[in-house]
């Protein structure tokens, strides 16, 4: 596939603060990726300067093989949704619409209207007296009816409820089958997510955890739910990046997948493998990179041992 975005070694550093650490990673043509990460984690940061609204203390980096400071070819053809997104204080919807009309050239204008009515989007009150869901709703409508060949979404989406987050899910999913392009979606709410994203970009503390498509990522880790001692016995070797406890019951979330002997010799040991969500998945990475457990003094945890 063809890389629409390539990065190396790109920092960015506020005085003592590196909010992107000497990150490298490329982004493919027609996909939607999963830019995901705590709050802090560098997610913005990176968004920010690849639509250059900000700029790199150093490293490279190329859109459509082009610097794209200053370079309106380039800036063109990307559109950038953030929730802190400012308008004037007397611009309207309809206002936001017609600007975001004359610069994207793929806009389509009928589509907008079709998202201002599934939204229920007063496009003539004015931007300031919007709720919070409303406000995010411009700018999803911005970021769908722009047709961007790459398009961030920086959580523009928190402040809407869960049916119009759906509705958002929908469209999105809907209009990206009818004309692919590259999306990258920055989100908190990552099991909502994970059906539409094809690959996942793990950032944590400004630098990348992980580079992979979602199928893969699936499969990267298991969680063995049994006897203490028995799964000590069976995770002797392997990779533990959480553990969980609860009298003589554990809950331990392993890295690697588990081929046909490993599921047999669970079964022969009375053991059971439970799948780990997405959102699992990469709680349970930043935790294990940053060295921190999420047991109390007892062992036990707020969270349920799956059964």
């Amino acid at each position: 596939m063809t890389d629409v975005i390539e990065v190396s070694h790109l920092t960015k550093r506020y005085r003592d603060v590196v909010a992107v650490d000497d990150v490298s990673f490329t982004v493919e043509k027609d996909t939607i990726y999963g830019l995901l990460g705590r709050n802090g984690a560098g997610k913005t940061t990176v968004m920010s300067i690849l639509t250059a609204q900000n700029f790199a203390t150093s490293g490279t980096m190329r859109i459509f093989g082009e610097e794209p400071y200053e370079n309106a070819r380039v800036l063109s053809r990307m559109c950038f949704v953030r929730e802190s997104q400012k308008y004037p204080d007397d611009a309207k919807p309809s206002h936001a619409f017609r600007s975001a009309r004359l610069f994207f050239p793929n806009w389509d204008q009928a589509f907008a209207d079709q998202l201002i009515a599934d939204f229920q989007l007063p496009i003539n009150r004015r931007i300031k007296k919007l709720s919070r869901g409303q406000l995010s709703a411009v700018g999803v409508i911005i970021g769908l009816a722009s047709r961007a060949e790459i398009t961030f979404f920086d959580e523009p989406y928190l402040g809407l409820d869960a049916v119009a987050r759906q509705i958002f899910y929908d469209r999105l999913l809907a209009d990206y089958s009818e004309h692919p392009r590259t999306v990258i979606l920055s989100s908190h709410l990552i099991d909502e997510v994970s059906n539409l994203i094809e690959r996942v970009l793990v950032i944590d503390r400004g630098r990348i955890l992980l580079d992979e498509t979602t199928d893969a990522v699936r499969d990267r880790a298991s969680a063995i739910v049994g006897d203490t001692a028995t799964i000590d016995r069976f995770v002797a070797g392997r990779e533990v990046i959480h553990r969980e406890s609860l009298g003589r019951v554990s809950s331990v979330t392993v890295l690697g997948a588990l081929d046909a002997d490993d599921r047999a010799q669970l079964g022969a040991l009375g053991l059971e493998a439970a799948p780990v969500s997405l959102q699992q998945l990469i709680v349970r990475l930043t935790q294990h990179a940053a060295g921190t457990a999420s047991t109390d003094p007892a062992g036990t945890t707020s969270e349920e041992i799956p059964r």
